[in-house]
């Protein structure tokens, strides 16, 4: 790939587009939005059914696209709970029942489903009372959905729950309620992009096709035509998000080169599929899922056709060094991303990704074989070859996620990190460029020292967190230093280990209890199962009100406990009675004084109540 694909105009109009959105845009409901309904009362609304139902234990969930309530227009998505039966896709239903915001606690660290669906635009729940179908989809779509639950359903009689719901995934992105302990599996061995369908399927389904064709001695046109047809029927039927929509937008992209015996124009495929996405959903930039799937093929894009593999080589060993150069390739993309998530590295993925792709690409053909197989009620034939490549499948990511490697705890990293991060991996794919690098090299070096120092001096204040869940509450300060303090751990001590990770530490210094009671110290003991903890202190044990510790710079004094009165003032409940009585914590760090009170409720600074907020986060950065 020439360099003068970065100067293209459409790759910097990209460029320039994502980042006001990342400054500027965040994602709200219009104007008339279906939220603008929610109410006590019941509504009854028109939609049509736009996503695949999920099942879950009690309910069929799924996305609507809403037309009308009581007999007004309106816009916008709701995610809806059926009790009873799943809908069809793309059926037109009137539904009834009462309007909802989805549940949220934004707490720092911690998935927050309200924030999750407003990447989707969509700001409304209900629990359907009541449904009645207005029409039904059209013939072709109706036979896409009748096969797609067709061949789940196949799976699931012939398999277990585990080995279904790995057909399904690797098949049509499709794992249904994979058992927990399975799915972080696949998340320690680096596979659980297999459980999606993404580019590489629909890629997979093209070069079938294909191969297929040249069987049969079909002309060039006819194989790109039908390449094409069956790869988008593939893509509907998997569900058309946007890995999918991307992936086959670059598929017409590479078959049109192919068929004009040109280049195929894979790399401004991808630019092209990105904006048009993002110029329809805006929002998508702030999906994981989005962000990873586009990161990992332009990676993969880049450094295939930076590092092309000697064509003397045997094929069997091109076949396996360019499944190593995308591994890599796309491992340290997404390094960040993956951390920043879910706060852990996985370094067995590059060796689980050279053996779980070809096996996940032979499963994916091999499971559709046998779907057809039992169609025609030769179910026997493939069954057993099936199953046991399922189950080693399985025991492939089981034996990769055990890894001593492979679940390594990580913090998240900052804005400037990241930046530097990149700025190095541009640099590192590049490294054949001689002439490019001599260019760019000085601009990436100081991107390289500039933004790490930009983020600590500027960036990086001292802050606390006060952290709320249901009036349950905790404190995290990051001192001038960038030590960690926690006060008041009354949180689960799992989702407290987020929010500390989150903040880009794994170590907290010093754990201060409010209470010396069984319920925070169970907290700090969950706590100690993730991250790395100091000193824990525990009131009227190991200090009482009036002592004074320090540390690392850092001045804590022990206080009688500080509430707020009804009317809002403060006092103080000095006086040991034996039982739970409650501490403050006075903290100087520096030229920075504030008191932590009322259990992690609030904290006093300048003798101002800086309370928390209910179910969210409310992060103060000194000075104020």
């Amino acid at each position: 790939m020439h360099c003068s694909y970065y100067k293209r105009p459409l790759l910097l109009l990209l460029v320039l587009y994502i980042g006001l959105l990342v400054c500027w845009y965040k994602p709200g409901p219009s104007a008339s939005d279906i939220s603008h309904f929610i109410s006590p009362e019941p509504v009854c609304l028109q939609g049509k059914v736009v996503g695949f139902p999920a099942a879950k234990k009690k309910t069929h969930n799924v996305l609507v696209q809403v037309q009308q309530v009581n007999g007004q227009k309106v816009s916008g998505y709701l995610y809806a709970r059926f009790p009873s039966a799943a809908p069809a896709w793309h059926e037109t239903l009137l539904l009834c029942g009462k309007l909802k915001k989805p549940y949220s606690v934004a707490l720092l660290g911690n998935f927050d489903w309200a924030a999750y669906l407003a990447t989707k635009n969509v700001f409304t729940e209900m629990t359907v009372q009541s449904v009645q179908t207005l029409a039904p989809p059209a013939w072709p779509l109706r036979l896409i959905y009748t096969l797609r639950q067709d061949i789940l359903a196949t799976f699931e009689r012939h398999f277990d729950r585990d080995l279904s719901a790995i057909a399904g995934g690797i098949l049509l992105g499709e794992r249904g309620e994979i058992d927990p302990q399975l799915y972080s599996n696949f998340q320690d061995s680096g596979a659980i992009h297999l459980l999606v369908a993404s580019g590489g399927n629909v890629g997979f389904v093209t070069l079938v096709v294909f191969a297929c064709c040249s069987l049969f001695g079909l002309s060039r046109k006819k194989t790109a035509l039908a390449a094409l047809a069956v790869a988008g029927v593939y893509t509907v039927l998997a569900g058309a998000d946007a890995p999918l929509t991307r992936a086959y937008f670059m598929t017409v992209c590479a078959v049109a080169g192919y068929f004009l015996r040109r280049n195929s124009g894979v790399f401004q495929g991808l630019v092209l599929s990105c904006l048009v996405i993002l110029l329809v959903h805006p929002a998508a930039v702030f999906e994981t899922g989005f962000q990873m799937s586009f990161l990992a093929t332009l990676a993969i894009v880049v450094c295939l056709n930076l590092y092309e593999i000697p064509y003397t080589w045997p094929r069997w060993v091109r076949f396996f060094a360019q499944i190593f150069l995308a591994t890599l390739s796309t491992q340290l993309v997404l390094l960040p991303v993956f951390t920043n998530v879910f706060y852990k590295v996985s370094f067995a993925g590059l060796l689980a990704n050279m053996v779980l792709v070809p096996l996940a690409s032979l499963l994916m053909g091999l499971s559709f074989l046998f779907y057809i197989f039992c169609v025609l009620h030769l179910a026997f034939v493939l069954q057993w070859v099936t199953g046991a490549a399922l189950l080693a499948f399985k025991w492939l990511v089981e034996f990769f996620a055990a890894w001593p490697l492979a679940n390594v705890p990580a913090a998240a990293w900052s804005p400037g990190w990241v930046a530097a991060y990149y700025a190095g991996v541009f640099g590192l794919f590049h490294l054949r460029q001689k002439q490019f690098l001599r260019r760019v090299g000085p601009v990436l070096l100081a991107g390289m020292l500039l933004a790490p120092a930009l983020q600590y001096f500027f960036f990086s204040p001292p802050t606390v967190w006060l952290l709320n869940e249901w009036n349950k509450n905790a404190i995290l300060y990051r001192t001038a230093h960038g030590k960690r303090i926690l006060v008041a751990p009354a949180l689960d001590g799992e989702k407290l280990a987020r929010a500390v990770l989150k903040s880009g530490a794994r170590r907290v210094d010093w754990v201060l209890l409010s209470e010396d009671t069984p319920k925070q110290r169970q907290q700090v003991q969950a706590l100690q199962q993730r991250v790395e903890v100091g000193q824990v202190v525990r009131p009227f044990v190991q200090a009482w009100p009036g002592e004074e510790m320090q540390s690392a710079g850092v001045s804590v004094k022990v206080l009688w406990g500080h509430l707020l009165n009804r009317q809002n003032k403060v006092w103080t409940n000095a006086g040991f009675s034996g039982g739970r009585d409650s501490v403050s914590y006075e903290i100087t760090d520096g030229n920075i004084t504030f008191i932590t009170a009322a259990n992690g409720r609030f904290v006093l600074y300048l003798g101002q109540v800086l309370d928390n907020q209910r179910n969210a986060t409310r992060r103060l950065s000194f000075p104020l």
